[in-house]
């Protein structure tokens, strides 16, 4: 889509109406909408996700939302994962700045491989490959059970153990690992009773080649950890800062590789483990039971 020139800047301190639209449950539109914005920090957004368009969302009242938008202040952004042509033609046709984030890469696609990509909407985020499914669900299986430390079972059989003070950010990275790669993944909370010590607590000590470290600065984890407990020795600064200290001292003592997450999001922390752990492949060599 050309750009004018001539265009003057946007105010980019009014709030933007922007929708992620989508004939199937929203998910690509907005994880690469989202990258879009992301690139614009200074920018305000009032977001908005339509899923199922054209089945259980009626297009009209989409285009209608639109217009209002259109009418209320600056075009509205339209991030947009529709296969039906009839539905992309009424979204180009709104007052809106729609941005097709399938229609150009498939034309490519098609292209290259010689093949008419099928219209049938929404399969992108269906079953696919029944052995990669049931390998997430069973990671989901077992990182619920092995979340802050409840259960010493299998692990063995983990990708990576996680080990962090309270709120350092365990449990969402073990999620989405689970989720997103089908990897098996324990997380272990660092209390007071794991110090004093040399080596890592005993429960995970035996598989230290597969244990990943978390951090954080010590006024964010005061922050975060007022949010559940305020104004109590476990959110206190001093507590904060010791906790992060000691576990620091540990994993530098243990050769375990740490990263921090004050300022990086789940997505990233993610990538990082994968990569410095080598198990971007881990989940395809292990047979689903």
């Amino acid at each position: 889509m050309a750009v004018s020139t001539d265009t003057p800047p946007a105010d980019l301190t009014n709030p933007r109406s922007v929708f992620f639209v989508s004939d199937s449950t929203g998910i690509t539109a907005e994880t690469l909408g989202s990258a879009l914005l992301a690139n614009f920090p200074g920018a305000r957004f009032d977001r908005r996700t339509v899923p199922f368009l054209g089945n259980v969302t009626s297009v009209d009242a989409v285009v209608a939302d639109l217009r209002r938008a259109a009418a209320a202040g600056a075009a509205p952004i339209v991030f947009a994962t529709v296969k039906d042509a009839g539905i992309r033609s009424r979204l180009a046709g709104a007052a809106a700045v729609v941005i097709d984030l399938l229609a150009g890469h498939l034309t490519e696609l098609e292209a290259e491989l010689g093949a008419t990509a099928e219209t049938r909407a929404g399969q992108y985020h269906g079953l696919g490959d029944l052995e990669q499914y049931f390998r997430r669900m069973r990671a989901v299986e077992f990182a619920i059970e092995h979340d802050d430390g409840q259960s010493g079972r299998d692990l063995a059989s983990a990708d990576v153990i996680i080990v962090a003070p309270s709120r350092c950010g365990k449990t969402p990275t073990t999620m989405y690992l689970a989720l997103h790669y089908g990897l098996l993944v324990a997380n272990y909370p660092l209390t007071d009773d794991d110090f004093p010590t040399d080596g890592l607590p005993r429960i995970v000590a035996p598989h230290a080649e597969r244990c990943f470290g978390l951090t954080t600065t010590a006024l964010r984890l005061s922050q975060v950890r007022h949010e559940r407990r305020p104004n109590s020795t476990y959110s206190s600064l001093a507590q904060c800062t010791l906790e992060i200290r000691r576990a620091e001292d540990l994993y530098r003592r243990t050769h375990i590789p740490l990263l921090s997450s004050a300022t990086r999001s789940v997505e990233e922390m993610s990538a990082v483990i994968l990569q410095s752990m080598n198990l971007r492949d881990r989940p395809h060599e292990r047979p689903t039971p």
